[in-house]
């Protein structure tokens, strides 16, 4: 499927998104209420930039000296009794958590959130193997429950109200009908108690990566986190190798952070390392810890002198927040894993230019989102580097390549801008802009005269 074919999907699904005015009234409300308590969280700093530009530093050493960084990580992590498996992309994952499912005859998963899992499209793949899966948070419960996909990285459900949830819950579970979110919430919390005990494998995604203890840092605000890698007999761990940070010491800068910019929150509800499996003697935890770490397109960002930044992103979905068309567009219009600027700016490495250069294009370029990040990646500059690279290596829509070629030849012309009829030039302009511009807005009206025709009346 080429670059055409899958912008035009994209501006499709950017048309129904924006003609869907229930959906942009329940993203509006959701991110009113993340930005009071993003200024809550922030207004907890006395010096936000010196925590967001030593946050930004020792993502950037882990990903300079990664190679280090991830061979410390290993020996670390195996010494604690961990197995590693490395997988180049998302087919070797894949094939490597089918033969340990295989091998350990298990039939039930328990999930708790991770993006990551998404980008390999696990949840697919395992019910397609006949494993019956089950996403444990919240607002991925709700999604997997409606056959969707995630909306935000944060919150993957922002575009359910909880309406719309008591009655999917009512289709769904036989709940009963118009429940509050307290009482969503605790039948939620029932229905999921016996997964956890049922399942004989718990999946997680990571956080953090500590290469000086081997530790794997997790975050989360439910529980779920806790009950799906410590109750089954198994807890594999599926995490990128960006997610390398240097030293224990460094979670005092990435999880106030990470929470504050992510939730509002000082500290999130519930913050765990793992080191390795149950060790004699310990009564609680799983027999064995897997981790499979990812690349699946990586290093081809590695390699970028400049994009590479964008591997210190912490998911913390503070940009999707910020972005104004993603405010308008909402998370389904990327048909990606990763939206909002940063997903522009990643997935066209991860997933090839040849068919997501577009996203690059998809911005404003207000720079707002280099504003709150936490990490001090500077995102606008990544999608004028994206688009660069785009152009200069042939990546670009034909019907726009066109209309530049038509604006540079009309705009260079002095003999074309002063063409006396107006008329004229609206109906050619409005010609060439027609489908870009599209039919929901209306094209501005030449002036009748240019700009040089009336400074030579005036003087």
């Amino acid at each position: 499927m080429g670059s055409n074919q899958k912008f035009k999907e994209f501006v499709m699904r950017t048309a129904e998104s924006v003609a869907d005015l229930s959906q942009r009234e329940k993203v509006a409300y959701a991110i009113d209420k993340y930005e009071e308590s993003f200024a809550t969280g922030l207004s907890r700093y006395s010096k936000l930039t010196v925590a967001r530009q030593r946050a930004g530093y020792l993502k950037n050493k882990a990903l300079n000296e990664l190679d280090r960084y991830l061979i410390e990580f290993e020996d670390n992590f195996t010494s604690n009794g961990g197995k590693i498996i490395w997988a180049r992309d998302a087919e070797e994952a894949r094939d490597e958590i089918a033969k340990m499912i295989k091998k350990r005859g298990v039939s039930k998963v328990v999930k708790s959130k991770s993006i990551i899992t998404e980008e390999i499209h696990l949840n697919e793949f395992l019910i397609n193997k006949g494993i019956d899966v089950c996403e444990t948070d919240l607002g991925e419960f709700i999604v997997q429950l409606a056959g969707d996909k995630t909306f935000h990285i944060v919150t993957p459900a922002m575009h359910f109200s909880k309406e719309d949830v008591s009655t999917l819950y009512a289709e769904k579970l036989s709940a009963p009908e118009n429940l509050t979110p307290e009482e969503i919430t605790q039948f939620t919390r029932n229905h999921l108690r016996p997964k956890f005990a049922e399942a004989q494998m718990g999946i997680t995604g990571a956080n953090f990566l500590i290469s000086d203890m081997g530790g794997v840092a997790i975050t989360e605000n439910e529980g779920n986190g806790l009950l799906t890698m410590s109750v089954p007999k198994t807890h594999l761990v599926i995490a990128g190798i960006d997610k390398l940070i240097p030293s224990l010491e460094n979670l005092d800068v990435f999880w106030p952070l990470l929470a504050s910019h992510g939730t509002g929150q000082s500290v999130t509800a519930y913050n765990s390392i793992i080191t390795g499996p149950r060790k004699e003697g310990e009564f609680g935890g799983p027999e064995e810890v897997i981790l499979i770490l990812i690349d699946n397109g990586r290093t081809n960002i590695l390699a970028q002198e400049k994009q590479r930044q964008a591997l210190s992103c912490i998911k913390c979905g503070a940009c999707l927040n910020a972005c104004p068309v993603y405010k308008l567009i909402g998370g389904k219009a990327y048909g990606t894993t990763y939206q909002g600027p940063i997903g522009a700016v990643l997935t066209p490495f991860l997933l090839g230019f040849d068919e997501y250069s577009h996203l690059s294009f998809a911005s404003s370029l207000c720079g707002k989102c280099d504003t709150v990040c936490p990490v001090n990646i500077p995102l606008h500059n990544m999608l004028i580097y994206n688009r660069n690279y785009a152009i200069k290596n042939g990546f670009k829509a034909i019907s726009n390549t066109r209309r530049v070629k038509w604006f540079t030849k009309v705009s260079s012309s002095r003999k074309l801008l002063d063409l006396p009829s107006s008329s004229l030039k609206n109906m050619i302009v409005g010609q060439i802009m027609k489908k870009s511009w599209g039919k929901e807005r209306e094209m501005p009206k030449l002036a009748d005269k240019s700009f040089n025709q009336q400074y030579k009346e005036r003087n």
